[in-house]
């Protein structure tokens, strides 16, 4: 919902591709912004730049809370993409009634001008971690800095092989398939997640021929499990969408889709929605990546070492997709989730000046051995994810666990919910509200507390007893 507008940067015009550099001579400085300064503990030289690393919501609420958490020096933004920044969902659940980004400035008053250095179409190549700070290196030259904000997000995945086929994660992919589907065209999408359920949706109702390839049992099984993402196979008949379960695509060609099981379907239009890989390519060698391509940060988003101790004495942090945050609740956090990318900025930077002060962080942990208390709830965001998909209205707060076992909220075919307890306990470890808003409100206040909330299974069970 629009909070507030800004004021456009000069040369940033939206659209697809924007000028791709802009300085602090363009930028209208605030006008009550203190002198540029910032003293260090220990009569150490003075703190004077970050570099944030990422244009999206992370990236863009990173620079916010340098402000408003009192940083004075020089900030930089580089992003990849070549636009202001935009909110993310609405490229599938909008997909053909908004023809524009949904801009940051518009949706939550997102201010470029606290920046001093705006690169918008400037990506970092390269992270070199000194003695004094870092060095991010552009195809422009090298930025040095006293301490780097990485939030460069993730990007989607798509076999090298299947260059014909279309991803949906920016807003030219969004430009771009929906050039493509008119009435009548023949769209597959390979993959029944989140954006494949989103996008089919959208495109059945605009009278488009939709399929859905999905190799495991059923729509949502990564996220949810197979026995509720079963409760789901009924929505894409009911929205006029073929869906294809238990089998996979090895090929993808213009005009076809191969399946494993030899069945060639026809195709005009080909959309993989296998997910998204965090943007850390660029950090190897640097930092160590794990095996999914995302950065292990602490509580307070430290990346941290190999030996558990935040890098480079605090100066680096990430928040957003490629984060993958320990949490005093739910255990390691992946990335991909929308309120850590909104709420994580403020921790990180707090994390991030307490490093450059040389004063402790009260989130902080020296090792991995250490048993810090918990997070203070407010800095511990439960993992949310919210759909709008053949129909239906879906949050889900928390993270399903391999053995978790379920309870079933009302009638699973009409609104219900689903929660997951840890075996053999009452300890509630996630929640997905199918056409429930109030669980879905509830839920959110269920996992505000320093650990996993504990519920009466029998009561939760039913739907006429609130679950709060």
């Amino acid at each position: 919902m629009p909070i507030g507008a800004r004021t456009r940067l000069d040369g940033v015009v939206p659209g697809v591709a924007h000028a791709r550099h802009t300085t602090v001579s363009d930028v209208p400085d605030p006008g009550d912004r203190p002198a540029r300064t910032q003293t260090r503990a220990g009569g150490q030289p003075p703190a004077r730049s970050v570099v944030v690393v990422g244009a999206g919501l992370a990236g863009s609420g990173a620079i916010t809370a340098l402000r408003a958490q009192g940083w004075t020096g020089r900030i930089t933004l580089l992003g990849a993409e070549g636009v202001e920044p935009y909110d993310r969902p609405p490229l599938s659940k909008e997909l053909l009634t908004r023809v524009e980004p949904a801009w940051l400035r518009d949706e939550l008053g997102t201010d470029l001008a606290q920046a001093d250095d705006v690169r918008l179409g400037e990506p970092a190549r390269r992270l070199r971690l000194t003695d004094e700070g870092v060095v991010v290196a552009t195809d422009a030259g090298d930025l040095e800095a006293d301490a780097v904000i990485l939030a460069t997000g993730a990007h989607a995945r798509r076999p090298p092989a299947w260059t014909s086929a279309l991803t949906l994660h920016t807003a030219e992919d969004a430009a771009l398939l929906r050039a493509a589907l008119q009435p009548g065209t023949r769209l597959v999408v390979v993959g029944a997640g989140w954006i494949g359920a989103e996008v089919a949706g959208v495109a059945a109702r605009a009278g488009v021929h939709v399929t859905v390839v999905e190799a495991a049992g059923t729509p949502l099984a990564a996220a949810i499990g197979e026995a509720v993402g079963r409760l789901t196979v009924p929505w894409y008949a009911a929205s006029g969408v073929d869906l294809m379960t238990g089998t996979g695509v090895v090929d993808v060609r213009p005009g076809s889709v191969r399946l494993a099981s030899g069945v060639e379907l026809p195709a005009d239009v080909v959309l993989v929605a296998i997910g998204a890989r965090p943007t850390t390519g660029w950090l190897a060698g640097t930092l160590p990546v794990d095996a999914d391509g995302s950065l292990a940060v602490d509580e307070g988003h430290r990346v941290l070492g190999p030996d558990g101790r935040p890098v480079a004495g605090s100066r680096v942090v990430a928040v957003g997709d490629l984060a993958r945050r320990r949490s005093p609740r739910h255990g390691w956090v992946p990335g991909g989730h929308w309120d850590g990318a909104l709420r994580g900025p403020a921790v990180a930077v707090r994390s991030l000046l307490a490093g450059l002060a040389g004063v402790a962080s009260s989130t902080a942990t020296s090792s991995a051995a250490d048993s810090p208390g918990p997070a203070a709830p407010a800095e511990d965001p439960a993992p949310y994810v919210f759909s709008t998909q053949l129909g239906h209205e879906l949050g889900m707060h928390g993270i399903v666990g391999a053995r978790d076992e379920l309870v079933l909220r009302g009638d699973p075919t009409g609104p219900f919910s689903a929660l997951w307890f840890s075996p053999g306990s009452d300890e509630l470890t996630a929640v997905l509200a199918v056409d429930r808003p109030r669980d879905v409100g509830a839920a959110r206040k269920l996992f505000t507390g320093p650990r996993l909330p504990r519920v009466d299974r029998t009561r939760a069970a039913d739907p006429g007893v609130p679950l709060r």
